[in-house]
């Protein structure tokens, strides 16, 4: 209890927009009566946090990663030609928060239909629970749908499912589905290759799915209301309510947090809706970057990023990674690190000499993604650099 009211306290300074909140838990835990044995049973099902490990923020993780890194070194004149590269396609407008709707297969929402405009919050909520893991120990494409691989091949099944008239994105629904349905659901075009770890992404629909019906009316809509247009609150909020998305590690002696999932969802709602409405966030330049194993094959195309020779090796064997293994943290750390050091170095740069870019929508969102589709169109150059891999529900 001690415990839990000291991290409500916590927040009242780290995170003021969660004062009310947290003022109220602590009303709520000091009543008399509050060890019932009911209320210590809602306690006891909490993540508690001890306050000596206070996970750090993503930004400040990866500040403390690089500080500490032993396999992987941080080079910056590959980060001064990663931010020469992003300014290049700022100024070609190739890097935009509107390259997300512009998807055949991502809903773009229309604030003159109103059940269809909060209903791709919905869809973005599922699309991101399920985001991770699509490669194959034996094939790192073999999961296709619709041509699709990888993340689209996810959107692929969740489109066709909703024109074979599933009720996909109702937590309704997705709470209490079985293994079987979800596997008819993300049948491959082979119609025999599974998409990776299913037992998971069942649980994980189970588990936010009765959260959201619990507390949230059962709609993502009222999680991001209750953000009150902070991105930062709405992380929070993720992280504190969807146990599937705390990714985080033990590293170093501090607790680190890399939140692709949880950051990417925020991410997504805000490009989903270009930043506006249910989209705007007044601090959404707070979002880092969101880890994987595929951004930091680019990061060591550019010079950014490059591992030691054992490191290295180790990746070309194939073995797969234990998440939370101290070389992975380091990768996915060093990703953060340095897309927010291009993000701080570009601002500047248009700052001083280009005031006629906007500075609105330049954020390690869009930088993320474009190097995210930078190794999707350039993957023939970059077949010869190893990923890590990892079989998690964190990416």
């Amino acid at each position: 209890m001690v415990i839990y009211l000291w991290r409500c306290l916590t927040r009242l300074t780290r995170f003021p927009t969660l004062a009310t909140r947290s003022r109220r838990e602590i009303n709520y835990y000091l009543k008399p009566n509050a060890y019932s044995s009911a209320n210590f049973s809602a306690l006891s099902n909490k993540s508690f946090v001890d306050p000596a490990k206070m996970s750090l923020t993503p930004r400040e993780s990866g500040d403390y990663i690089i500080e500490n890194a032993k396999h992987v070194r941080v080079l910056p004149a590959g980060i001064e030609k990663l931010t020469q590269e992003i300014l290049k396609a700022l100024k070609e407008k190739r890097l935009s928060v509107e390259n997300f709707s512009q998807h055949e297969l991502h809903p773009n929402p229309d604030s003159n239909q109103p059940e269809d405009y909060t209903k791709a919050a919905d869809w973005v909520f599922v699309l991101d629970t399920l985001n991770f893991c699509f490669w194959t120990p034996d094939n790192y494409t073999k999961y296709k749908v619709n041509g699709y691989t990888g993340y689209f091949a996810l959107c692929a099944a969740v489109k066709r499912a909703i024109n074979d008239g599933v009720d996909i994105t109702n937590p309704k629904y997705y709470s209490e589905i079985d293994l079987k349905t979800l596997k008819e659901i993300f049948r491959s075009d082979d119609g025999d290759t599974e998409i990776p770890l299913i037992q998971k992404r069942v649980d994980c629909l189970h588990e936010v799915g009765q959260i959201l019906l619990k507390k949230y009316d059962g709609r993502f809509e009222n999680v991001i209301k209750a953000a009150d247009k902070s991105a930062v609150r709405l992380l929070d909020l993720i992280v504190e309510e969807f146990p599937c998305f705390r990714d985080q590690a033990e590293y170093a002696g501090k607790r680190v947090s890399i939140l692709k999932r949880a950051q990417i969802l925020v991410g997504d709602i805000w490009c989903c809706y270009q930043g506006k409405g249910l989209g705007y966030f007044h601090d959404i330049d707070k979002i880092t970057m969101f880890a994987d194993y595929r951004v930091p094959q680019v990061l060591v195309l550019f010079g950014s990023l490059e591992y030691t020779p054992e490191l290295l090796e180790f990746l070309k064997t194939d073995t797969i990674l234990e998440n939370g293994d101290p070389r992975e943290v380091e990768i996915r750390g060093a990703s953060i690190y340095i897309i927010e050091r291009v993000r701080d170095e570009v601002v500047k740069i248009l700052k001083e000499n280009h005031p006629d870019i906007s500075l609105d929508n330049v954020n390690s969102i869009v930088i993320d993604q474009y190097l995210w589709d930078y190794r999707r169109q350039h993957n023939a150059d970059l077949e010869h650099i190893p990923f890590h891999k990892v079989l998690s529900i964190y990416y």
